[in-house]
């Protein structure tokens, strides 16, 4: 089975969530309609994704969009520290993360990627790793209070995100400040994705040439802004499948592909299972 967890049942009223957790059996195949970040801190255990399976390492970072799934297998004392942060929130009051380039890339451009199925694992070194889960340790606590604390909260996601930026590879954090341009097909490509978006149209919308705007956009994002608003359908679609009833065909109409056949290629390609195999494997809560 491959349950999947929402944010309305686990966020508590609040925009991201966060705990650390010890590990010590296996954590079934899973999917999420937020965005996860796993830091993975001392002990054993192996990570399960759409790719394989692998040894998890002291250090290792997990980075999942909605939709993507994982799971770990033969856990022994593992510690994982979860940050997540609502899908919503990121399109609305936390999309200014996008225009810092280096969670841009943590968070948008590397599990984005052509090939990742929503998905990426870097690393960063065992103190690096520790920091971001004392940092995670705050927010939990914090959340946890029962009091008005949504400043506070939300710096210590902005910590989480530097700690791990600041310790990966210095090639890797350096990336250039996301152009204006980018960041409104960003935006466009979040709120409609249904639409028939041409190169043209998003061109328009941001003020610039369709060329430039195609270049500029995989020089940030690494797809191009039709690349891009494939993952996003396929992270709706797979919320879809996951909670509603409504037929395959009509999934996929309803987040822009209407040819059923072409968005189960799509889908899968994206996501690692055909809409059947994910919505056959998906729990609902």
């Amino acid at each position: 089975m491959l349950a999947t967890f929402r944010e309305h049942s686990l966020f508590a009223g609040h925009q991201v969530l966060g705990g650390i957790h010890r590990l010590s059996a296996d954590v079934e195949p899973h999917a999420h309609d937020f965005v996860e970040i796993a830091v993975v801190g001392t002990g054993r255990g192996r990570h399960v994704t759409s790719q394989g399976e692998r040894p998890v390492r002291h250090g290792d970072v997990i980075v999942l969009r909605p939709g993507a799934w994982h799971g770990f297998r033969r856990c022994r004392d593992l510690v994982v520290g979860n940050c997540c942060i609502s899908a919503q929130a990121l399109r609305g009051g936390l999309a200014v993360l996008l225009e810092v380039p280096m969670f841009n890339r943590l968070l948008w451009t590397e599990p984005v990627a052509a090939g990742s199925h929503g998905l990426v694992v870097t690393s960063v070194g065992r103190e690096v790793a520790s920091d971001a889960l004392a940092a995670i340790g705050l927010l939990e606590h914090d959340l946890a209070g029962g009091r008005n604390v949504e400043g506070r909260v939300f710096g210590h996601v902005a910590t989480v995100l530097g700690i791990l930026a600041d310790g990966r590879r210095a090639e890797e954090a350096r990336t250039p400040a996301v152009h204006p341009a980018v960041a409104v097909t960003v935006s466009s490509l979040e709120t409609a994705p249904e639409r028939p978006w041409r190169l043209d149209d998003l061109a328009g919308a941001a003020n610039v040439d369709p060329a430039y705007l195609g270049r500029l956009f995989r020089k940030h994002m690494g797809v191009t802004p039709l690349g891009y608003l494939a993952r996003v359908r396929a992270e709706r679609a797979a919320g879809l499948l996951a909670r509603t009833d409504l037929p395959a065909g009509r999934v996929g109409a309803s987040v822009g592909w209407d040819d059923p056949t072409y968005f189960a290629r799509r889908f899968r390609a994206l996501v690692g299972l055909s809409p059947s195999e994910y919505r056959r494997r998906s729990m609902r809560p």
